[in-house]
């Protein structure tokens, strides 16, 4: 006897067979969840795989937007970032130049000083050193052309700087006051007793003072009337009196200069 049903037909059968039998679970949960007031486990499962999938397409959009409008935006922003880049360099070079700027006002303050003390004086600036310190030299932009001569004072408003020593048409070099070979005539102020101020590439020392002499640190030196400056320019102040020693004849001391020899900058030239 050869059957009706195939293999085939077997399997559809069981397809709506369980089915049926999936539809009746379901309906039981439902009418179970509805009697005892809870949630409906089949509807937040459906309910939470929309709003995942609501989710993932909003962000999907609003990552395609943004992206356009970044791109779109690219070539305003490009722009700012370059004027932004131009403003910051603009503000860094006027930085540098107010600094410049504000570094020299001591400078020009301590000239405008000795301009006062010295109308005719003639204002120069420093241009060159010795390198190798052979010679506590320096090197003015001024010269014969502008009035500048041989053995004529340099000074700032805090005091003597040297004497000119070798005079070009558009420069000149000046021997500071601190060179070995620097001599000038000096006054210790306070009780009006000579001396020779001789340079020792480090300070100044005041030689053949009177060993009658009362010094003391801190007494003020200026200059005496001599070839190169008039009376009364500062000098220094003493540092230190050396001891005398027995039968000695005369007194020594060591001086600060008071202009700032290492780093002079602005300088005034004054005939005697």
């Amino acid at each position: 006897m050869v059957s009706i049903f195939t293999y085939r037909d077997e399997r559809k059968l069981l397809a709506v067979v369980g089915t049926i039998i999936v539809a009746a679970l379901l309906a039981l949960l439902q009418l179970d969840t509805v009697r005892s007031g809870r949630p409906n486990p089949v509807v937040i499962g459906i309910t939470t795989a929309t709003a995942w999938l609501q989710f993932a397409a909003v962000a999907t959009t609003n990552g395609v937007r943004d992206g356009v409008a970044n791109v779109i935006a690219l070539p305003q922003l490009a722009r700012q970032n370059g004027d932004l880049q131009t403003r910051v360099q603009t503000l860094t070079a006027e930085n540098h130049t107010l600094a410049e700027t504000l570094a020299r006002v001591p400078a020009e303050a301590s000239l405008a000083r000795a301009q006062v003390r010295e109308p005719d004086g003639i204002p120069a600036t420093v241009i060159g050193f010795d390198p190798e310190d052979a010679m506590r030299t320096i090197t003015i932009d001024r010269g014969a052309r502008d009035r500048v001569q041989r053995d004529d004072g340099v000074m700032t408003g805090d005091g003597v700087v040297g004497r000119v020593i070798e005079v070009d048409p558009l420069s000149s070099k000046v021997l500071l006051i601190d060179d070995p070979t620097s001599r000038l005539p000096a006054l210790i102020q306070r009780g009006r007793w000579w001396a020779i101020a001789v340079g020792t590439q480090q300070h100044v020392r005041l030689r053949f003072i009177s060993q009658d002499a009362k010094l003391r640190a801190g007494d003020l030196v200026v200059t005496g009337e001599g070839r190169s400056f008039h009376a009364g320019v500062v000098i220094g102040r003493i540092r230190s009196v050396d001891p005398m020693n027995a039968g000695a004849l005369d007194q020594s001391a060591v001086v600060d200069p008071a202009a700032g020899l290492g780093a002079l900058t602005r300088v005034l030239v004054v005939h005697k």
